[in-house]
């Protein structure tokens, strides 16, 4: 098994060299001007990236489940009504993190595959009465994309708080912060950014943090966004020591991105996963998600039958220097996740990838082409536009 292994999974996500030679760069003090003057930079290509005009944009020093408390216990406190639209397993974090925060906490769930409904939402929001609302764009547990733009309009009507998890869409497809009005938009920098984990980008609509009671201070000191924005504003007052390599990295990945253009990288995104969808197929390896609601950067299908899929994936990793992820939560063992995403957006580890699983299916008394995976790949990629 060679050390680099290709990144295959719902993330992390391959790194570019780019990226990884910024992570060696000499260190700053994080309160050199020179090392703020990165974080100002940053802020700007996330608001890119976020459709964002918010002043308070920046990377939590922690991963994206970091930047999703960070959302959370900024919002909520004891007895504050909050609404988690729930379909997935980070969903589920939702509720847990609100809860534990003190909120009177409503959920309400829909069943994995199925991305949150619109109507029914809006009939939970209204009959609620909740200060709050929560949901995840694009549910890294089942690759379900939800229509957030919908969702933004009731919580306008209501008067509700939006909080939106972006953390397999950031960077992938289109994410509108202003459009929605919300008014915390978090991600995590592992994913569609292409850079390594350990950072939450988030934007915080501005005058979102007001109202909170005196009494209620916010449940984490070190994710207090009221404080933290005294560091990264232009106070520059000392909070916390910021992973410094980490944002090099992020700051070149954005750099990428920003080189590359949204629309391009969206594209990208989009043709990859046709191409690792059509050669799948070919498999017999269908979705286990109604092609309307599936992200362009994580591909859910259902595992050959009859097989351990913990066993071929493990080949898949050891044999082939391939890493794709298995199924959470009530799909334990009954998906395989397969991300494109960031650097893995690309048709050369799409093809990698299904050549691999082809083999790795032949080896196990399984009819699969390696050459007809390729050949469908290529087509579904130079078609999609």
């Amino acid at each position: 098994m060679s050390d680099e292994v290709l990144l295959m999974g719902p993330g992390p996500s391959p790194v570019s060299r780019r990226v990884l030679q910024a992570l060696s760069r000499p260190l700053l003090g994080h309160l050199d001007p020179r090392f703020l003057a990165q974080l100002d930079s940053i802020a700007g290509d996330l608001r890119l990236a976020f459709g964002s005009s918010a002043a308070l944009t920046f990377p939590v020093s922690g991963t994206g489940s970091a930047a999703m408390e960070a959302a959370v216990v900024n919002l909520v406190w004891p007895g504050r009504s909050v609404l988690v639209l729930e379909n997935g397993i980070f969903g589920e974090r939702l509720v847990a993190m609100a809860e534990r925060a003190g909120g009177k906490v409503v959920r309400r769930s829909y069943p994995m595959g199925s991305p949150v409904d619109p109507e029914d939402a809006r009939a939970a929001l209204r009959s609620s009465g909740a200060e709050v609302v929560a949901v995840v764009h694009a549910e890294t547990s089942t690759g379900v994309c939800s229509d957030v733009a919908a969702l933004a309009q009731s919580a306008r009507e209501t008067g509700a708080q939006l909080i939106v998890d972006t953390v397999t869409s950031l960077g992938g497809m289109p994410v509108e912060m202003d459009a929605w009005d919300a008014a915390i938009v978090y991600s995590g920098s592992q994913k569609c950014l292409g850079a390594p984990p350990a950072l939450g980008p988030i934007s915080v609509r501005d005058g979102a943090l007001g109202g909170r009671p005196a009494g209620a201070p916010v449940q984490s000191w070190y994710l207090d966004l009221g404080l933290i924005a005294r560091y990264v504003g232009s106070e520059r007052l000392y909070h916390h020591t910021a992973p410094v390599s980490m944002v090099f990295a992020l700051a070149e990945a954005l750099r990428a991105l920003r080189e590359e253009g949204l629309a391009e990288r969206f594209l990208r995104h989009r043709k990859a996963a046709a191409a690792l969808r059509a050669a799948l197929s070919e498999f017999g390896l269908q979705s286990r998600v109604a092609q309307e609601h599936l992200l362009p950067s994580l591909t859910v299908v259902r595992p050959p039958e009859g097989l351990d899929e913990a066993a071929l994936r493990r080949e898949l990793l050891l044999a082939e220097g391939i890493e794709i992820a298995g199924g959470l939560g009530a799909w334990k063992a009954q998906a395989w996740r397969i991300g494109t995403m960031g650097e893995g957006a690309r048709l050369g580890s799409v093809l990698r990838t299904v050549q691999a699983i082809a083999r790795v299916l032949r080896r196990n008394g399984q009819s699969a082409s390696p050459a007809a995976a390729a050949q469908a790949a290529t087509a579904a990629w130079k078609e999609t536009r």
